[in-house]
């Protein structure tokens, strides 16, 4: 059976790359995955974007383990020298858009889910969902879901880890800054310019260092990523606006986070989002001493994922590399799906 789930779920793959599904785009591969569960004779939702199925023996008296992944892409990387909705084999590797980050992580997790799926007496219930949106943070992703599917026990969320446990993970605080000043004529001595103000501002940003520094996690990380001013060359111009990208690490909430940068720089820094929280499981969770015990190395992650949605525990594992995520030609190996497929079983069998 699992040869055969290794076989099918590389197909369903090859599929999912060829259809586009950048984010809040994600109709055609919704459809896929909702017409693939429909084919095996499960009875498969469909929310916005997202896909959602539950064993055949759920038992509303049992707590449910959460198998996510997601579906969407981010656009082609420019340095493409493949056509990148063209599942291409080659070197044991299938390329194409998606396919690492992070449909070889979803195919592994739905093959999982079916090798469970009509299974009697197990201790908690399976709920399989395909999300979208996971590559912007959208709202109509799985936090659209998470209302719809009831209480959740804990997840395994598929990103490439290399089928190590990411057992925390860094939030995102985004901050749209502006430094004020006045307009002037740039050749009179006249007005205060604002990219001045900002400049000290910008250097507090690159060099402060917040005390707290996690094991898992290190330390904050603060890098200014855009910056905009000015009308024209000779206009002092009044003002400057730039965004400071913030890594958080579990020491800290968004909430103190902000407070402190406010008593430091003169700039107003306004939040686009508060969502996008520090979360970690422990590592005396039973999913998480299942994973040990398969010799399967525990780490802090620096990127982003739907975990951070989640207000649950929740552990990010999947095949792949997240090195290879977002690059041109993007690729997985083959075998790193069917490890994928064979150490999620391995994985639950042990609390199943």
């Amino acid at each position: 059976m699992q040869q055969l789930l290794e076989t099918e779920a590389i197909d369903l793959l090859k599929k999912l790359v060829s259809i586009p599904s950048f984010s809040k785009e994600e109709q055609g591969t919704a459809y896929a995955l909702q017409q693939y569960l429909q084919s095996k004779g499960i009875k498969a939702d469909r929310h916005v974007n997202n896909v959602w199925a539950v064993n055949k023996n759920f038992d509303a008296g049992k707590p449910t383990i959460l198998l996510n992944s997601h579906h969407d892409t981010v656009r082609p990387n420019p340095g493409y020298t493949l056509d990148p909705f063209c599942p291409t084999e080659k070197d044991e590797k299938l390329f194409g858009l998606g396919s690492n980050d992070a449909g070889g992580c979803l195919v592994s997790l739905l093959a999982t889910f079916l090798y469970f799926y009509d299974k009697q007496d197990l201790k908690y219930n399976l709920l399989f969902a395909a999300t979208a949106e996971e590559e912007i943070s959208g709202v109509n992703g799985v936090e659209s879901l998470l209302p719809m599917i009831g209480d959740i026990s804990f997840a395994i969320v598929g990103e490439p880890t290399l089928m190590d446990m990411a057992v925390a993970e860094k939030g995102l605080l985004v901050l749209d800054c502006v430094a004020e000043g006045v307009g002037g004529h740039a050749a009179r001595e006249e007005g205060e310019n604002a990219i001045y103000k900002a400049l000290k501002d910008v250097e507090w940003f690159r060099t402060y260092k917040f005390p707290q520094v996690s094991p898992l996690l290190g330390p904050v990380k603060m890098s200014v990523t855009m910056i905009h001013a000015g009308t024209q060359h000779n206009v002092v111009p009044a003002r400057c606006e730039f965004t400071v990208d913030i890594r958080i690490n579990e020491c800290y909430t968004h909430e103190q986070l902000l407070e402190m940068i406010r008593q430091e720089v003169s700039c107003t820094c306004t939040p686009r989002s508060m969502r996008l929280r520090s979360t970690s499981i422990d590592e005396q969770h039973p999913i998480v001493l299942a994973g040990k015990a398969l010799g399967k190395k525990v780490f802090g992650s620096a990127t982003l994922s739907d975990k951070a949605l989640m207000p649950f525990p929740a552990l990010k594992m999947g095949p792949g590399d997240s090195a290879r995520s977002h690059t041109a030609d993007e690729y997985i190996y083959i075998n790193e799906i069917k490890e994928g497929i064979a150490t999620y079983i391995q994985l639950l069998n042990q609390v199943l």
